[in-house]
């Protein structure tokens, strides 16, 4: 399929909107918009967000759910020279505190509430003097808050109030949106190593061209219908799924928070034929009692972060054959590698696929810095596709996280396999070092998840004075299934050199997780830190 030749979100979805038409972009709450009702209704945002005074490269802070008020105050702030910001619907006041100050945003879209959150109420506290119309010394940058579907007693400027305040025709808009395509579309909160959320920059051509090539490798074609239960505001959402459907004429399925029992009556009414899924999210769906093959049965691929057996899992167990494999960061817009849907399951299982074009990656030594010979693993860097670097308060960590030459530094270590493909290995944080040899924690949890009794694993390092590190497993026997951690061991023993056999493996009910399904390692380590203090307080009493 052809990309299209706009670099500017506001652009592409004017040049969707006249090849695309009637054709739905989003159905959300049960209510399809097409094409042209989405630029339509940006272009009312673009053009009330100019008569409110923004101007290009304002900030645009939007604290929304998966609904359609999502995209048509992002492409509509794209419309008008501004950058979108969403921030986590999670936020607590506290959080929101922090993100405020720390993106200096103009305005600032907001449910009045959202589960059990009164952002209503939360924003009252935190700018009490936007209530009145006044100046906000808190938050110097933030000159109006808009609530969308606030009660009646709710401060604050009404969402439609605004829409209805916009002047103007789209022409009006050229000026400000088609001549950015190097300007900055999002910039998005992500956590990682360091203690506050880093703000990550990603550029509106970038976000189009990647986003494309990645719903190349997946297949997607006009038509499509992408269920996204995972949250816009991230990256999985925002710079991955958003673009990636509609660069392909494709229709996202939005649903406003994960529930099996939603997901799977989206899947069955809609047709959805592709999906983004997380391990936990896949095994939810396989586990909740209304779930059928005959449900699911339009699903056909879609993209999956996890291990070997979770894309398994997708591919068979949930029916989304041509479910691919991926790997990447917020910072390399979503995904820097994935997998061709059209390959051996197996292929999938096992890569997480050849760099995304314009794209390159290379290995160094965890110690010395030093390129790795071919095949050989080592800290991954990415250069291409990658954010222009940190804003705000994580700008200071720009000359730490990328090279002189421009790689992305992504603390993970991999290496590429005979056929070029990107095979991840593990973080670099978390290897464990057992007798002098690097062990990788997502290998062994690999292995323990080959176990057709196993559902879950997650393998974590704890120091040993005789061998450096010992390696515990935790592990979730699969439903209905009674397994022994001697069976275990046993059957790592027969797959897997000696070095990465666990030294203990626990059974648990249950292992802690992010609400991203990805396992909380410095969780476990405290848990397996207490497992073996314990052992030894018992062999000295």
């Amino acid at each position: 399929m052809q990309m299209p030749l706009s670099r500017n979100l506001f652009e592409l979805l004017r040049e969707q909107s006249g090849r695309y038409g009637a054709a739905p972009a989003i159905i959300a709450g049960g209510v399809a918009t097409s094409y042209t009702e989405l630029y339509t209704q940006a272009t009312q945002v673009a053009l009330s967000l100019r008569g409110r005074g923004i101007r290009r490269n304002d900030r645009i802070g939007l604290l929304v759910s998966n609904r359609r008020e999502w995209l048509d105050v992002c492409f509509g702030a794209c419309g008008a020279g501004a950058v979108c910001v969403p921030l986590s619907t999670w936020s607590t006041r506290q959080e929101l505190d922090y993100l405020l100050a720390d993106s200096g945003v103009a305005m600032l879209f907001a449910l009045a509430r959202f589960g059990d959150r009164d952002f209503a109420a939360d924003l009252a506290s935190l700018a009490p003097e936007l209530a009145t119309g006044g100046a906000c010394p808190r938050y110097p940058a933030l000159r109006e808050i808009v609530l969308i579907e606030p009660r009646a007693a709710d401060p604050f400027t009404k969402y439609d109030d605004l829409l209805a305040t916009g002047g103007g025709q789209a022409s009006d808009l050229a000026a400000e949106s088609g001549s950015q395509p190097e300007a900055d579309g999002l910039i998005l909160y992500t956590s990682g190593s360091s203690a506050r959320p880093k703000a990550v920059r990603l550029r509106q051509s970038g976000i189009i061209e990647n986003g494309f090539n990645i719903g190349e490798r997946q297949g997607l074609r006009p038509g499509d219908r992408v269920l996204l239960s995972p949250p816009l505001f991230w990256s999985y959402g925002s710079a991955n799924a958003m673009p990636a459907a509609l660069t392909h004429g494709a229709a996202l399925v939005l649903q406003e928070k994960f529930g099996a029992p939603g997901s799977l009556a989206l899947i069955e009414r809609h047709g959805c034929t592709a999906l983004y899924t997380l391990p936990g999210m896949t095994n939810a769906l396989l586990r909740d009692p209304g779930f059928s093959r005959e449900r699911v049965k339009t699903l056909r691929t879609g993209l999956m972060i996890g291990s070997a057996q979770d894309v398994q899992d997708a591919a068979q167990s949930l029916g989304a054959s041509e479910i691919c494999n991926i790997y990447g960061a917020t910072e390399t817009y979503g995904n820097c590698c994935v997998t061709w849907h059209y390959w051996p399951l197996e292929q999938r299982m096992h890569c997480q696929g050849p760099p995304l074009p314009g794209n390159e990656l290379r290995f160094v030594d965890v110690e010395t810095g030093e390129p790795v010979p071919p095949g050989t693993p080592g800290l991954t860097e990415v250069r291409g596709h990658v954010t222009p670097g940190y804003w705000g308060a994580s700008a200071g960590q720009n000359a730490l996280s990328f090279t002189p030459d421009g790689f992305y530094r992504t603390g993970d270590v991999g290496r590429l396999d005979g056929d070029g493909n990107f095979v991840f290995v593990g973080r670099s944080t978390e290897m464990i070092k057992r007798a002098g040899i690097n062990v990788s924690p997502a290998e062994v949890e690999d292995i323990l998840l080959r176990h057709p009794k196993v559902e879950q694993a997650g393998v974590v390092g704890v120091p040993d004075a005789e061998r450096g590190e010992m390696i515990i497993a935790f592990v979730v026997p699969s439903r209905d299934s009674v397994v022994t951690s001697v069976e275990l061991i046993a059957h790592c023993r027969s797959v897997a050199s000696r070095y990465k056999i666990p030294d203990r493996i626990e059974i648990r009910s249950a292992l802690p997780l992010t609400p991203t399904g990805k396992l909380q390692r410095r969780e476990l380590k405290l848990a397996a830190a207490e497992l073996v203090s314990k052992r030894q307080e018992a062999r000295n009493g």
